[in-house]
């Protein structure tokens, strides 16, 4: 067993006696303000007891170096950094004091390296990202933080992320310390506490076993979130030697995530959720985000994972279901190109709906005619459940369990059995639900006003309707894309801001009819061009005719006049969802929201794939 050693020191002690070495394949700094005020108020309160009472921070974690009184921090590295950023401001703020040198020492100094030689370097140095560099220059400036950030900028440094966490956290103490002790004497008796009272246990051992140790420490995910502890877990997989290859594998998940603003953990629950069979105590097949992290360890999940025998390989499966996750995200299809069946199915989602990136993801195998054809018939499944506004809970686990479903699917080697398996899934997951809840959704069309929905979701649905619509008319049957028509305004019939003649006139032709309830109802909406909206106005519905007839629309035109062509034509076939009306009045608008409601049921169907 290694040996294992754990020491007690002070703030002044540890910087005093020890080089701590922030390895690449560590967590990066991501303190906010929040922690580090935290941090300090916690330490100002404490210190003004009046009293010497020691302030105990906690354990720190280290694997020695080769190199004396060098080790890399395995745990901590959050507090030692911040304790070295106070270092340099209060280094800074003791200029012209004897305090400046005593702290100086603190921060940089010299030793002895193995051939002799006199090495000077940096009690504390990061090596992840350009962390080294930010750390370097701030302690070479020695100046206040507007000083600092404007000569890391100049030196040509980019500071992001991780990078302007330390120069933000810089900013935050440099303040705290301006605000609280605003004279010499009390920034010393501040001082004489922080170096002396504050103090920590040092823990020290290999690093096999500081990772170990590292993992019982946060089993709970005590200050650290499942991913980072999923990081540290993969690192206990391999050698020290291939740390650094683990940790180039480890950004190709955290970078994308990262830079497309995208929850972590909720990917974490989704992958699992889309590539392994869930069991647990509950018996719904969804893993909570709080539950990650023990399900990881859980030895049969481990097994399922194989991570403890092919570390590697696992890393690679989250990398391609995190470059599928961004994919879909952005509206791209299965093979990380423009998709307009995933675009359509974004502008149905938005960003307030993410749980079908399970399904997503367990599909995502498939060859790309059968992923569009299963997002088609998944958009058609999903506005039923959004415009019903059924309860995400309700499909976390059907879509779970379903997942498990699409695997064995997406792994099938015969193209025809393969596609007879997805249209059969198609139908009983998908037409099943969306027939039982056909009426639930008649009733909520029925009430959908204007301001029911998000707006997004509103010119979505007017959009699929004004395109379907004018395939109809044009004898399409491929749809493009949704753009051209997400692209136009949204059209009050009867005017959002009427004048008071034109309430009056409404008053008169519909006695028993609201205005307000009616302007906003989904019978009195339509889409139409900037342009011919501009010139329409807030005029009454006869004035209006003239600029409807003008548009490229047939959805819209067919207000003023239905147009026919031949005697059972794509034209006429649609004419018989359609109507057109010589006055827009309570009656009128009723008919049309109808009308509306049952051409839905006709966009939003499913469909069996052909061979």
């Amino acid at each position: 067993m290694a040996r294992i050693e754990n020491h007690k020191y002070s703030i002044e002690e540890a910087f005093r006696e020890c080089f701590y070495i922030i390895p690449d394949y560590q967590r990066e700094y991501v303190w906010t303000d929040k922690e580090v005020n935290q941090l300090l108020d916690d330490i100002n309160e404490q210190s003004g007891t009046g009293n010497a009472r020691e302030y105990f921070i906690g354990t720190v974690l280290v694997s020695p170096t080769s190199l004396k009184n060098h080790c890399e921090v395995i745990d901590g590295q959050q507090r030692l950094t911040t304790f070295f950023l106070l270092l340099c401001a209060l280094k800074y703020m003791f200029r012209g004091e004897a305090q400046h040198q005593t702290i100086s020492g603190l921060i940089s100094t010299s030793y002895t390296d193995n051939n002799g030689d006199t090495q000077t370097n940096l009690k504390l140095e990061p090596r992840y990202e350009n962390a080294g560099e930010v750390i370097a220059k701030l302690v070479e400036l020695d100046a206040d933080p507007q000083a600092v950030r404007a000569g890391i900028q100049a030196a040509g440094i980019l500071s992001f992320g991780s990078l302007e966490n330390l120069v933000g956290a810089y900013s935050t103490i440099y303040r705290y310390l301006e605000d609280n002790y605003d004279d010499t004497a009390k920034l010393k008796k501040y001082w004489g506490y922080l170096a002396n009272n504050v103090v920590f246990i040092q823990i020290s051992t290999d690093v096999s076993s500081a990772l170990k140790i590292f993992e019982t420490i946060n089993e709970r995910g005590v200050g650290l979130n499942p991913m980072d502890l999923l990081k540290n877990l993969l690192f206990t997989q391999v050698p020290q030697a291939q740390f650094t290859q683990l940790k180039n594998e480890w950004k190709k998940i955290t970078s994308p995530l990262e830079k497309e603003k995208e929850k972590p953990l909720r990917f974490l629950r989704y992958f699992l959720m889309a590539n392994y069979v869930i069991d647990n105590d509950r018996s719904d097949a969804v893993v909570r985000e709080d539950e990650i992290y023990d399900w990881f360890v859980n030895k049969d999940n481990a097994a399922l994972c194989d991570y403890r025998n092919k570390p590697f390989e696992f890393v690679r499966k989250i990398i391609r279901n995190v470059d599928s996750y961004i994919s879909f995200g952005n509206g791209l299809g299965n093979d990380g190109k423009p998709s307009i069946p995933m675009d359509s199915l974004k502008r149905l989602t938005g960003g307030a709906f993410s749980l079908h990136y399970v399904l997503l993801l367990a599909a995502a195998p498939l060859p790309k005619s059968l992923f569009d054809h299963f997002v088609a018939q998944l958009e058609g499944f999903l506005f039923y459940y959004i415009f019903t506004k059924t309860p995400t809970k309700d499909l976390e686990r059907n879509f779970s369990l379903w997942a498990d479903e699409l695997r064995e699917i997406a792994g099938m080697t015969d193209p025809a059995g393969q596609r007879t398996a997805l249209n059969a899934f198609v139908a009983e997951h998908f037409q099943s639900n969306m027939e039982a809840k056909s009426q639930e959704l008649s009733d909520a069309l029925k009430r959908l006003t204007f301001h029911t929905m998000q707006q997004y979701r509103t010119r979505y649905l007017l959009a699929r309707l004004t395109q379907h619509v004018e395939l109809a008319f044009n004898g399409v049957k491929t749809p493009g894309s949704l753009a051209s028509f997400t692209g136009l305004e949204i059209e009050h019939i009867l005017p959002n801001t009427p004048s008071a003649e034109l309430r009056n006139q409404w008053a008169a032709d519909s006695p028993h009819a609201l205005y307000d309830d009616y302007k906003n109802r989904l019978g009195n909406l339509t889409l139409l061009e900037k342009p011919i909206n501009i010139v329409a106005g807030n005029d009454f519905y006869s004035g209006k005719r003239t600029e409807y007839q003008k548009s490229g629309n047939y959805l819209t035109r067919s207000l003023v006049a239905l147009t026919e062509v031949g005697q059972n034509s794509s034209v006429t076939r649609i004419n018989k969802l359609l109507n057109s009306y010589p006055a827009w009045n309570a009656t009128s608008i009723d008919d049309r929201h109808g009308r509306l409601i049952e051409l839905a049921k006709d966009v939003w169907r499913t469909a069996p794939l052909e061979g």
